[in-house]
């Protein structure tokens, strides 16, 4: 064969059956991503002979002859900038970046026509993150970020991302983004059972398929017990997970790994392998897990393993009443009571789960994964399988999008199994399909509140009860279900409040950590039961907002009393938040020119969040001066699209009057030193930055004593200015103060640590105006307008993408994303195509507004924005579908055959 890439001539001859997405990137054209390999996402877009293609679906065969161009191939000249790569650097259209080639490509090949209907052009193009607006910038060559920024100045400012010349070139390097000699890889055997007891394995087969390595079953690995999900404290979640079990408690659980020359080999040997189970009876239902009778998912465990009552399929629960809410609701002058439901939501980033691994020469296990939290995912590896922590590595390169679903360990362990049996570097890379049915997914609860109002519109009682369904394991089960029934009332005041709440154990595929971490499920419910206390009453509901919300000073209070006392409000803008969206929904709009059988409604609901998990959340940093003048900071946190790597940079550079380009940022490396918990819980900037600006701070201190030192000075007297100490008349650069420090044998560094507390708490309040089709049940969103308290925004540019992403993703999973579960327990729609992702027709523009605060305890008055945008938008998307309909539908997603038959029983044909 002969053909051409990016205008070189190859000819290379593709394994048989090969695609061409995988030919390119064995030929290490990394800038190639795999998101789905079935056509759905677009991430493996190229040019044939100039027409963008899905490079996943075309053999590979078939480029015999034909010019194949791809994102590292087309920018104009060596290492040029094509006009689109530009475009997008400008308008900084994206996020996590791993969509991003292939979008450049699509963009970049679209004729004036099509740009006429971007939602039908890049209906072949997802992003999970950016709510796709700067993607359209980008197109209509608008300019996001700001010019040139004086030293010093970097906060606050729109500075585009420090990786996005690699990422628009596709030269950032992802977790597989690389390659390794000798590397084997594996294929996982997964359950067809929902619960079994696996009897015996016979590898015999399996062996004999050459190329095969090892067959590794539950004989092989640990018997020793931990949890999937990653917290700072391992208390905060059941031991009830083994690398490998004997057991499996649901359909898609692992239950063997092989190891061989390629996978094709590995696939091949799982097929051969023989498992004899026992099937066991089974639960897929969350309501009769807990009844008399019904199948144990776990009997063994006990409280020891913090599972509150395996007996009842119960791993955590949450009581508590303060007043009486019986007594209030008997009394009030308003009632509501209903029962509402979530579904179970994939994460759906676009890089799947995996990871390299591989022993080094003097003996450490490094493991180069997809995660957000490595420290913490290096401190089990090291307990699980007994090794000094200094024995064991762990860490990311970018991060392909994360949404709380890679705050979990469910590849590294078996990595790390798999190099320390035999000693050879591994590859494990988790395919679309098992991404869905064997990963974690969003909580699906059921929530029944009841609410009571005195005449004047006071809430009078708020109750919770919540059933949570964890799936088989219990990862993030407890916290996440504290969560949800926390802020969600807290944010209100209210003299009697009980909450009953339940996390159950089911034979179905595990929940987990995800964007929101439970409030979303619960906020449909809590803020349709303001909005219908408010239409009782006639008023409207921004000012029954406005007489409950708590106030600086009010105790945030949900029951039961929580330990830590440490929540305070660092700002207060919630206020504001209520007349922006009022003032932006009452503005004049173009009314869309819709028949009568369009429905109009609008309304809003409201959400505070803690801007740090309890119980601790630490960040250490450090910063050193080079000899020339610019700095290297290092950081443990993880960057998948957060926008930390930017604002860390922001942070240090304001402190040391520099400018930000002046910052070298290393990250998310165990190998670096300190210790950092994580990326996830509004932490990245909020406690790492903390830390980043206490480091940056104490080396302007010292920067200030050295030059006091050279000019035999009061270090009071010293001031930082444009990248030199300046006392009067007298200035020294960085650069030479570094020389002079270097002389004398030291180097100019200093550390930084936050330990994430006390925190503070982010609101948003979210608005929508909304046309339902009484006869169908279509939705069309006419205005969505969003107001934030961030604090102080420390870049505008990036923080409205969070919000506009968090609207996005948010509204995918009210209007339509579901993963639908049989009876049983087995996912029917594991791919992209029937799981249905926000593509830009789907995704309206938001209106982002931000009140004008300043945090008291964030890095230089900021505080969080990356979970909290996500949590209003199920619940005032259906409070403004009840304002339109008249009918109170309880049910996510709202999708058009579930609002057609009460529509059709109301309003009739």
């Amino acid at each position: 064969m002969s053909f051409e890439i990016n205008g070189k001539p190859f000819s290379q001859m593709p394994r048989a059956g090969q695609c061409l997405r995988t030919f390119l990137r064995e030929l290490g054209h990394f800038g190639v991503k795999k998101g789905c390999d079935a056509g759905d996402c677009g991430a493996c877009t190229v040019l044939l002979d100039g027409e963008p293609v899905h490079s996943c679906l075309i053999p590979a065969f078939r480029a015999e002859g034909r010019a194949i161009t791809t994102i590292e191939g087309f920018g104009c000249g060596d290492g040029g900038t094509h006009p689109m790569q530009q475009a997008f650097l400008d308008a900084q259209g994206f996020q996590c970046g791993f969509c991003t080639a292939g979008m450049i490509l699509t963009c970049a090949s679209l004729n004036q026509a099509q740009r006429t209907d971007l939602g039908a052009a890049l209906k072949g193009n997802i992003c999970r993150c950016t709510g796709y607006r700067s993607i359209e910038d980008a197109l209509d060559g608008r300019t996001n970020v700001d010019d040139v920024v004086e030293a010093g100045g970097a906060f606050g400012r729109s500075l585009p991302a420090p990786a996005g010349p690699d990422i628009v070139r596709g030269k950032a390097r992802y977790t597989f983004d690389t390659e390794i000699e000798g590397i084997l890889h594996i294929r996982l055997l997964r359950s067809p059972h929902p619960h079994a007891k696996i009897v015996a394995i016979d590898k015999t087969a399996a062996l004999n398929v050459p190329g095969v390595h090892a067959v590794l079953t539950h004989d092989d690995a640990p018997d020793r017990l931990f949890s999937t999900a990653r917290h700072e404290k391992d208390w905060m979640d059941p031991e009830d997970t083994r690398v490998l079990d004997d057991v499996v408690r649901f359909i898609g659980q692992k239950v063997a790994a092989v190891v061989a020359e390629s996978e094709a080999a590995a696939e091949k040997a799982c097929r051969r392998l023989r498992v004899d189970y026992k099937i066991l009876p089974a639960v897929v239902d969350p309501e009769q897990a807990m009844a008399p009778g019904a199948p144990i998912v776990h009997p063994d465990r006990t409280t020891e393993h913090r599972v509150a009552n395996a007996q009842r399929n119960i791993v955590a629960e949450t009581h508590g009443e303060f007043g009486d809410v019986a007594a209030a609701l008997a009394t009030s002058a308003v009632t509501y009571e209903g029962t509402f439901t979530t579904q179970r939501v994939q994460h759906a980033a676009l890089e799947t789960h995996g990871g390299l691994a591989w022993l080094d020469p003097s003996g450490v296990l490094n493991v180069r994964s997809s995660t957000q939290v490595p420290f913490l995912t290096r401190r089990a590896l090291a307990d699980i399988y007994n090794l000094p922590m200094d024995k064991v590595r762990v860490f990311c390169e970018r991060v392909g999008g994360g949404f709380g679903g890679k705050q979990e360990m469910l590849v590294e362990d078996i990595l790390a199994l798999a190099v320390l049996k035999t000693g050879r570097p591994v590859k494990l890379e988790l395919t679309r399909e098992e991404q869905f049915i064997a990963t974690s997914t969003r909580h699906p609860m059921r929530v029944h509140i009841k609410a009571g109002a005195d005449a004047a519109g006071k809430l009078t009682a708020l109750q919770l009860d919540v059933l949570s369904n964890t799936g088989a394991y219990g990862n993030h089960a407890g916290p996440v279900l504290g969560h949800a029934v926390a802020e969600s009332i807290s944010v209100y005041n209210c003299p009697n409040k009980k909450v009953d709440a339940v996390a159950v154990y089911t034979n179905t595929v595990p929940a987990g950590a995800f964007r929101g971490y439970g409030l979303p499920q619960t906020l449909v419910a809590v803020e349709a039961a303001i909005d219908e206390l408010a239409r009782q009453l006639g008023i409207s509901p921004y000012d029954i907002r406005r007489r409950n919300v708590v106030r600086p000073g009010d105790p945030m209070l949900s029951p039961p009393p929580s330990e830590y006392h440490d929540v305070a409000h660092g700002s207060y803008g919630l206020d504001q938040c209520l007349d922006l969206v009022e003032r932006a929904m009452q503005a004049d709009a173009p009314r869309p020119d819709l028949s009568a059988d369009w429905l109009i409604g609008e309304s809003i609901a409201l959400t505070m969040i803690d801007t740090v998990p309890p119980a601790g959340h630490i960040a250490d940093a450090m910063i050193t001066l080079n000899d020339d003048g610019g700095f290297d900071l290092t950081v443990g946190t993880a960057e998948f699209g957060n926008g930390t790597s930017t604002v860390h940079r922001q942070i240090a550079a304001s402190a040391l009057a520099t400018t930000a380009d002046n910052i070298r940022l290393k990250q998310s490396d165990t190998a670096h030193g300190g210790h950092d918990t994580g990326a996830y819980g509004s932490a990245g900037i909020f406690v790492a930055g903390k830390a980043t600006h206490a480091a940056a701070e104490r080396l302007a201190n010292m920067l200030k004593a050295a030059a006091a030192e050279a000019w035999l000075c009061d270090s009071a007297t010293c001031t930082l200015d444009d990248n030199s100490v300046v006392s009067g008349v007298r200035r020294i650069s960085f650069a030479e103060l570094a020389r002079n420090a270097q002389e004398q044998g030291e180097v100019l560094a200093a550390s930084g640590n936050s330990q994430g507390t006390p925190r503070s708490v982010a609101f948003n309040v979210q608005g929508f105006r909304v046309a339902v089709n009484k006869g169908t049940g279509e939705i069309k969103i006419l205005k969505s307008v969003q107001a934030a308290d961030a604090g102080v925004v420390a870049n505008p540019m990036q923080c409205r993408g969070q919000v506009e992403g968090g609207v996005a993703q948010a509204l995918g999973a009210a209007m339509y994303e579901e993963m639908v579960i049989d009876a049983q327990g087995r996912i029917i729609n594991a791919k992209f195509r029937d799981y249905h992702l926000p593509s830009f027709a789907d995704v309206p523009r938001t209106e982002v507004l931000f009140a004008e605060t300043s945090d008291t305890i964030g890095p230089m008055g900021a505080k969080s924005m990356s979970e909290s945008p996500y949590n209003p938008v199920s619940a005032a998307l259906g409070n403004a579908i009840a304002d339109a309909t008249g009918i109170r539908f309880t049910s996510t997603p709202f999708k058009p055959d579930r609002l057609f038959p009460a529509l059709h029983e109301k309003f009739g044909d």
